[in-house]
């Protein structure tokens, strides 16, 4: 397994360490969601897909994106399983997977936007899935500032996982402001990024 260090010299050899995220470093918010994912009773293999959570850009960031030609390159860092998670966050349309979430039992499925094809994926890999994109953007709400942006979205998501993911979902979110942007799907107006 690769050292830890050496992922995070991985973001410097791309020059992907200092962009601008959410009010700080691309590496910096990698290192955080890496961390809280172990919080969370992740282990060390599959917490790493919180380093590479959106290393192919997602639908929202595109601040850095590697092409996904370089997915096995990742992949033998990280291990397969994590990296297949990573490509699902990143591949996801979100609107439908908030739809996803919302349903009571599976199949479960993704809509890629990257392959333009639907991908079924099991309950466990939904969740894991979930949990990670969840504690995504609970690293960095409080810093970005933009709390109405799939406000309900993030919140389905936490109760759909009870545990952990609703407890921090409640601590991050206790403070936020009353919602008052209701376009959950576009960055509220006046909030820079």
């Amino acid at each position: 397994m690769t050292p830890i260090k050496h992922l995070t010299r991985y973001f410097l050899q791309e020059q992907a360490a200092n962009i601008s995220h959410s009010g700080g470093s691309y590496l910096a918010h990698a290192v955080g969601v890496y961390r809280d994912l172990k919080s969370w009773g992740w282990d060390e293999e599959t917490a790493r897909a919180g380093l590479f959570h959106s290393i192919y850009g997602t639908e929202f960031f595109q601040g850095f994106t590697l092409p996904i030609s370089r997915r096995n390159e990742i992949s033998s860092m990280i291990g397969d399983h994590a990296e297949t998670l990573c490509y699902l966050n990143c591949a996801l349309k979100r609107r439908p997977f908030d739809v996803q979430i919302r349903r009571s039992n599976g199949p479960r499925t993704i809509e890629d936007r990257f392959s333009k094809t639907i991908v079924e994926v099991s309950d466990e890999t939904f969740d894991r899935l979930c949990e990670m994109h969840l504690c995504d953007w609970l690293e960095q709400v409080r810093r970005a500032g933009g709390w109405d942006y799939r406000r309900g979205g993030y919140r389905d998501i936490a109760r759909h996982l009870g545990g952990t993911a609703l407890e921090k979902y409640d601590i991050v979110f206790k403070d936020a402001p009353e919602q008052i942007w209701f376009n959950e799907y576009h960055w509220p107006e006046g909030v820079s990024r």
